[in-house]
């Protein structure tokens, strides 16, 4: 990844596309605050033979998680200040229904990317490295829902910002999915990502 001096400005990001499938991390999952707590979204999947590729992990859609996962983002961001703003087209990312885990995951972070203000540019791998084999700033391992992890704090990220359940919740609540910051800031959640 490389990222602009003012991480706003045209940036290139390289999206691994050739790892093999990683059960229970966030390739399909995501936290979101509820009045009653965190919540997981889980994308289910379908699992097919040992050692898949990301890019050939198919959705299930056998089960009603799309409708779930909607009602979910309803009762947790209704009263959010820009939620209304921004349903409709979260919900036709699902309504869509992606054949493949990479699909959804893609245009979700376009969608994310483009909502929030961030100029990047994304690209598939087309190779699988290794970690620590000649990649500038390699955060594929880094974050994993099971993990401690310090990705926020070192890139000064880990900073409040506004949450329709915080009194409740006795104040900020961090690593949410980013839908969490675009539903309760907006258009200013570019102001809160350049706050460095």
């Amino acid at each position: 990844m490389t990222l602009s001096p003012d991480r706003v400005l045209p940036s290139h990001v390289s999206i691994e596309a050739c790892e093999n499938y990683q059960k229970q991390s966030y390739r399909n999952r995501c936290y979101i605050l509820a009045g009653d707590g965190v919540q997981m979204l889980q994308v289910p999947v379908l699992h097919q033979a040992p050692f898949r590729c990301i890019h050939d992990i198919l959705v299930d859609y056998s089960t009603p998680w799309v409708v779930r996962t909607q009602r979910a983002l309803d009762t947790a961001y209704e009263t959010s200040a820009y939620y209304e703003y921004y349903r409709d087209e979260v919900f036709a990312l699902l309504d869509a229904q992606p054949r493949t885990l990479w699909e959804l995951n893609l245009s979700t972070i376009r969608f994310l990317l483009a909502k929030t203000g961030i100029a990047c540019e994304l690209s598939p791998t087309f190779e699988f490295t290794a970690p620590g084999e000649s990649l500038a700033d390699d955060y594929r391992y880094t974050l994993h829902p099971k993990k401690a992890d310090t990705i926020l704090s070192d890139i000064g990220l880990d900073k409040p910002y506004y949450q329709v359940f915080q009194g409740r919740m006795s104040g900020f609540t961090p690593k949410m999915s980013c839908l969490d910051l675009l539903f309760n800031e907006g258009p200013d959640s570019i102001l809160w990502i350049k706050a460095l």
